[in-house]
């Protein structure tokens, strides 16, 4: 399987796959959100997560794949320390606002540092239609946070904090967004890079996890807890692992903003599942950061 999927790097094929893949990437990532932020504590459920896609990983990565070449683990120590940033910042950034708020401008910021990192590391260009594209979805992610800084009343005290935070873990959606497709482009196997990149980043969290249930005074079941992080380990490897694999297909830039559409998805999610209250000024916003990433790739 490998050798087929690198066959399709630089063709027609390869793009084609890389849209899909970040589509899919953009439906699974609101999940994964939605997962995170649902009935259990944030911290609690990416401590079950992680734990479960770390387990999951490790038997493929220890013994099916081929092992990383020894410039990896380098790259492997810049991958974990990334995403222990962004995982800290996100947890915080879910106990400060409603999933309905936050999300949009941590998955929409992440797109415009993305296309510069892409610029800077792999000199990735844009056309002038492309960046009409990331003009409008800039416009919708913050039209979104003006709206929600005037009219919205739930959590007021804690939003301002909710949004700069969201923003910040915006900055580290691109910086892993770039980073990881070239850590992927750099060995010759992608899913070597995958099944490691999975068993490592699966360290972090659990420990952190375990001492804040320690210190619960009410401590919730812990098997509804292990029930949401097997399956949000299973949409984290379908989610994180698309993205990837389309960012060594294709252009990092591009699916970076192609996967922002998840913003649609997480008004979804919000609404039906977690009973948040979504008017239609925020769909129309969050439905123009989607046609940004449209016309993005329409541009191209």
């Amino acid at each position: 399987m490998s050798a087929w999927f690198t066959s399709l790097e630089g063709t027609e094929a390869g793009h084609q796959l890389a849209l899909a893949l970040a589509l899919l990437a953009a439906f699974l990532h609101a999940v994964f959100g939605a997962l995170q932020k649902g009935r259990h504590d944030p911290w609690l459920s990416r401590g079950a997560i992680d734990l479960s896609y770390g387990l999951m990983a490790a038997p493929f990565a220890l013994f099916v794949v081929p092992w990383p070449e020894p410039h990896m683990w380098l790259i492997f120590v810049g991958v974990f320390l990334i995403h222990v940033g962004y995982k800290l910042l996100q947890a915080f950034t879910y106990t400060k606002g409603d999933y309905t708020v936050v999300y949009p401008v941590v998955r929409g910021t992440g797109p415009l540092f993305a296309v510069i990192g892409a610029y800077f590391l792999f000199g990735e260009t844009f056309t002038g239609i492309q960046w009409l594209g990331v003009g409008v979805l800039l416009s919708g992610i913050f039209g979104l946070a003006a709206y929600n800084l005037i009219f919205l009343q739930s959590n007021r005290d804690t939003l301002p904090a909710a949004l700069a935070l969201a923003l910040f873990t915006g900055l580290f959606v691109a910086l892993y967004t770039t980073y990881d497709a070239y850590g992927i482009r750099a060995t010759a196997d992608p899913f070597t890079f995958l099944a490691w990149f999975f068993m490592i980043d699966g360290i972090f969290m659990p420990p952190i996890a375990a001492v804040m249930y320690l210190r619960m005074k009410d401590r919730p079941a812990l098997g509804p807890l292990a029930v949401r992080g097997f399956f949000g380990g299973l949409t984290a490897f379908a989610s994180f692992g698309s993205i990837m694999l389309a960012t060594r297909l294709d252009k990092v830039g591009e699916a970076a903003v192609l996967r922002e559409t998840s913003t649609i998805f997480a008004a979804l999610i919000g609404v039906v599942f977690l009973k948040e209250t979504v008017g239609p000024r925020r769909i129309a916003l969050m439905a123009l950061i989607a046609l940004g990433a449209v016309i993005v790739e329409m541009g191209g």
